[in-house]
């Protein structure tokens, strides 16, 4: 049995000063419990920092209520970090204070005024979502970011960030107009650039903001020959106190390029104004590729000379594993490969501009160069071009960060010296240099970036569970930071100093102290993310070390190795936060994107698990052997019956929370298909929610889902009586009031033996099976049923059964037998094993004829090729198509007659981020029958299974529904939207009295007219 768990409490003095903060007027939430203080002691770096507590601010009162307690005498030693979408690689917002979340209320777009090209916004807006706003006007915020669905604009702004584009749109800093920010005490700055008669009135002022302005024009006046000569000439500078730039190429003082880069340490930056830029309107991508890392990194200095907007940079390792992912199905036609010459480097060469022939012009001066010009081997090049092609080869670009994280083995790239900078005519010398030195330690490496910056990003591969290789971290950080300064570069390039801040008095040297006095007149008892940047003068407190900082790896050794490798897709989350995607109409995570809450996230509910193993192996349980001896149902009864009641009597255990998290999961798998790292949330939450319910009771509610597809087939002998029963009202309010079910599907009245008997359908059994011809295999089908279209949505089975017929297919019906998902999704592995080895055994008895099987429902169809791979004992699982895939080996012409209109696919969430091709191949079965299909994107209905018909996740089911598919629904779009999931239809029709069609239906529709 697993043991009660009881992590480490807040500590006294920041329970004090959290009380003493509702007191003050405090509106939003203040967690102190332990999943929401784990989920957030982790970021995309190598480090860990388990905070005090977070708190999540509703508004700017609220942001100034905590600032203004912090400068309370009896709290100076109280410590905080302001936290964005918590994406950082180096450390930036981790803290063993409070966090300050200012993602889950404050991202709102306060105003757009296209006129004026500018924007108002509070810090949690994310960039993306900023940009789909602005795009009606065809304006966007140019800063472009690997992470941009889910970094927010606060977090920009503190870290400087940049990335594609840089060298013709700048960093962040050079589209900030305006910032509002709370200093300590609670004091308002609105930053700006001002001209010396505002400077003076500032500086005048007897506070906190009349001491901040004093001092940074104090130092930029008396260090302006220091300034000049430590800060380097670089299109990237350097984030973070950026004294270069006090003064704006007018002359007018500007606090904002200290503030830009600052990573909170100054104080609370809560609102921004933002310059925006017209989108281009035509764009051009030239897909370069090369033999050699090396060859890509030389040509850049040539290309380079055909100023295009921007040159980014891909790896061989980066490359083969893209193929790998979800992205590569829609940008492999630009990197055609040629087995007998690799493609070992790339290079993605933008042009874009207003004028359609002027760009082709360009391009076709850059194409021809490419041709002539042989001081490089070069393999080929392709060309995207237009927005929607060269967002899809960005989009694998984008995911470069993440996919670096999903190498096989323990041995994984690391980020912590990733986002150096030097003059891009250095660069290819440069990295030559930085190769050697990780080769000198034997290390493998990724690398891309953007090389017309001279910025790339290089990941060493490290064990950080083995302390000899996470020992490394500090020898080769060492090594980096020399050679960046001997080539005339940074560390610190693009993604902030965080952790890595122990560098900035080596670098700065004499002026290191000039960034201290920055730090003492903002935040003179360093609480503001200490040990980041520059600690106060005269302060006793130091700047945090790379190697004496917690790592994720110090805690990861401590999870046993078994463990470990059994649980390893939820462990080797490297929290790229890919997961935290804000786009409603993107799958990925439903649930994060209803609650805002990080531990309703793939990466939250990943690093609960993470830590939940680790203190299970302290308290001395083995999960492994408690998941193999299953208590007694009828034995443990009594202990789970008295561990339950002390549950209920509020006795604490972490094992709580992590229920809480996974309860709230969908289970629709999105995560699995679109996480870089696959992480599989739905495997390991059903692993734990069986040795969860080990130690305490289950609802009955459970008992009766899993059941589901043992107990249907009984029911719907009895259809009419089945249904009204679950009609009355009194047994909805018992359903919904004591088992936690509401809206349940009522059995399907179709006549379907009628249908079997139209269209001779025979029973599947290998022994007539055996008795068919070769011709005769080819022009059959074996249905295999699911609960779902079986017994509550006859009528799309039977259509499917009579579009194979009007085919010319011979149709068989394989026996009904459980698949298992829902006893998979409720955690009943041990029942899930035997219904899962019994069916595929009888469903690859089927198989064996050579005749293909299909499933309807995606959901459920999909178990076959991925719970069913996993299954203990079972060896070989059965290949079940799903309609689009049988039917795309089926039709080679269209009918004669048509069926008029266009039609708009809304896939099912599993469906379409499992079998990334699955949505095309709908697209071309369609085409094939002269038909026109549109694939909308969008997110999840909001039901995935029976997810959406339990009582506690009422709210949270409507607001996703409501979040895309009620929006994508209500417009006013040509074509009528079809359906692929049987989930999907059921909660249109539940929350929008509307009935989609399958796209079969309109096939068939289709056949009926010949």
């Amino acid at each position: 049995m697993i043991a009660q768990l009881s992590p480490s409490l807040t500590t006294p003095d920041y329970s004090d000063f959290l009380a003493a903060l509702k007191t003050q007027g405090f509106k939003g939430e203040v967690g102190t419990d332990y999943a929401s203080r784990t989920v957030l002691a982790t970021d995309n770096s190598i480090y860990q920092r388990l905070p005090q507590a977070v708190v999540f601010p509703l508004d700017q009162d609220d942001v100034a209520c905590v600032a203004r307690l912090l400068a309370a005498p009896a709290y100076l030693g109280i410590k905080l970090t302001a936290r964005g979408g918590g994406t950082g690689t180096n450390g930036q917002s981790l803290t063993d204070g409070i966090v300050v979340d200012l993602s889950r209320h404050m991202n709102r777009i306060l105003d757009i005024d296209p006129r004026s090209r500018r924007v108002r916004v509070q810090a949690g807006v994310v960039k993306d979502q900023l940009n789909a706003a602005l795009a009606p006007h065809g304006l966007f915020f140019a800063p472009e970011l690997s992470t941009s669905n889910r970094a927010t604009i606060g977090g920009m702004i503190n870290t400087d960030a940049s990335g594609q584009g840089s060298c013709t749109y700048g960093k962040t800093r050079n589209h900030v107009l305006e910032l509002h920010s709370i200093l300590l005490g609670g004091l308002h700055l609105h930053s700006r650039a001002l001209g010396e008669d505002e400077l003076v009135r500032e500086c005048a002022r007897d506070d906190r903001v009349g001491e901040v302005h004093r001092v940074v024009r104090a130092i930029y006046a008396d260090k302006a020959d220091l300034i000049e000569a430590r800060f380097p000439k670089l299109n990237r500078c350097l984030t973070g106190y950026d004294l270069a730039h006090i003064r704006n190429e007018d002359g007018r003082f500007n606090l904002n390029s200290v503030l830009c880069g600052a990573e909170g340490s100054l104080g609370f930056v809560v609102e921004a104004v933002l310059n925006v830029l017209p989108i281009p309107e035509y764009s051009v991508l030239v897909n370069v590729r090369y033999a050699s890392f090396m060859d890509a990194l030389r040509d850049a200095r040539s290309l380079i000379k055909h100023k295009p907007l921007s040159i980014e940079t891909v790896d061989s390792k980066v490359l083969l594993l893209a193929m790998q992912d979800i992205v590569w199905h829609s940008v492999a036609e630009y990197f055609p490969e040629d087995p007998d010459r690799p493609t070992l480097g790339i290079n993605l060469v933008e042009f874009s501009g207003d004028d359609i022939q002027e760009v082709e012009g360009r391009v076709a001066v850059f194409t021809e160069h490419l041709r002539t010009d042989k001081t490089v081997e070069r393999l080929g090049h392709t060309l995207a071009q237009g927005e929607e092609s060269v967002k899809q080869v960005y989009a694998m670009r984008k995911r470069s960060v993440g996919l670096l994280g999903n190498v096989q083995g323990e041995v994984r790239p690391q980020p912590f010296v990733e986002d150096t900078a030097v003059p891009p005519e250095n660069l290819a010398d440069y990295i030559a240099e930085f190769r050697a030195l990780l080769d000198g330690y034997g290390l493998q490496y990724g690398m891309f970036g953007h090389v017309d910056a001279g910025v790339l990003h290089v990941r060493p591969a490290l064990d950080m569970k083995d302390p000899r290789q996470a020992a490394l971290v500090r020898p080769i950080s060492d090594g980096v930071a020399a050679l960046t300064q001997r080539y005339g570069g940074l560390l610190w390039g693009e993604h902030g100093k965080g952790i890595r801040s122990e560098y900035a008095p080596a670098f700065f040297g004499e002026l290191y102290p000039a960034l201290q006095a920055v730090k003492s007149a903002f935040d003179p008892h360093n609480q503001f993310n200490p040990g980041k940047i520059a600690t106060p003068l005269d302060s006793r407190e130091t700047l945090l070390k790379i190697d004496e900082a917690v790592m994720r790896g110090d805690l990861d050794r401590q999870i046993d190795e078994r463990v470990w490798n059994s649980y390893e897709s939820a462990v080797h989350c490297n929290g790229n936060g890919a997961c935290y995607n804000y786009d409603p109409n993107d799958a990925m995570c439903p649930s994060w994107k209803a609650t805002r809450r990080r531990q309703d996230s793939p990466k939250g509910r990943a690093s609960l698990i993470r830590e939940w193993l680790r203190l299970q192996g302290n308290a001395g349980v083995d999960v492994l052997s408690t998941s193999l001896r299953r208590p007694h149902f009828l034995k443990s009864l009594p202990q789970r019956w008295r561990n339950s009641r002390a549950q209920r009597e509020g006795s604490l255990d972490f094992s709580h929370e992590v229920y809480d998290a996974m309860a709230g999961c969908l289970a629709c798998k999105s995560c699995a298909g679109q996480c870089p790292i696959k992480v599989n949330v739905p495997e390991f939450r059903s692993r734990f929610l069986e040795l969860y319910h080990g130690r305490y009771l289950r609802p009955l509610r459970d008992y009766l889902i899993g059941s589901l597809e043992f107990s249907i087939p009984y029911f719907a002998k009895l259809p009419g009586l089945y249904n009204k029963l679950m009609g009355a009202p009194l047994v909805q309010s018992l359903l919904a009031e004591k088992v936690g079910m509401v809206d349940s599907p009522l059995l399907s009245r179709f006549d379907f033996q009628a249908v079997l008997n139209r269209w001779n359908v025979e029973p599947a059994t290998p022994q007539r099976l055996a008795r068919l011809g070769p011709a005769q295999v080819e022009k059959s089908v074996i249905v295999v049923q699911d609960a779902f279209t079986r017994y509550f949505e006859t009528p799309l089975l039977a259509s499917f059964i009579e579009l194979a017929s009007r085919m010319g297919f011979q149709v068989f019906m394989a026996p009904f037998n459980p698949n298992g998902k829902p006893l998979h999704v409720q955690g009943f592995l041990s029942a899930f094993n035997k219904a899962a080895v019994r069916n595929a055994g009888q469903l690859q008895a089927l198989s064996d004829s050579g005749v293909r099987l299909v499933g309807l429902d995606p959901a459920m169809t999909l178990v076959y090729r991925q719970e069913y791979s996993k299954v203990p004992g079972l060896t070989k699982a059965p290949m079940v198509e799903l309609p689009q895939e049988w039917l795309l080996a089926c039709i080679t012409e269209a009918p004669i007659s048509e069926v008029p209109g266009t039609f708009r696919l809304l896939a099912h969430c599993t469906e379409k981020t499992n079998v990334p091709a699955s949505s095309k191949q709908w697209i071309e079965v369609f085409r094939r029958m002269n038909l026109e299909l549109i694939v909308e994107a969008t997110g999840c209905c909001g039901m995935s299974g029976t997810y959406g018909h339990e009582s506690r996740n009422q709210e949270t089911s409507r607001v996703i529904f409501n979040q895309s598919w009620k929006r994508m629904l209500a417009e006013e779009m040509p074509g009528e939207p079809l359906a692929t999931g049987y989930s999907c239809r059921s909660q249109v029709k539940r929350l929008s009295n509307r009935a989609l069609r399958h796209p079969l239906e309109i096939l068939l529709e289709l056949y009926r007219n010949i």
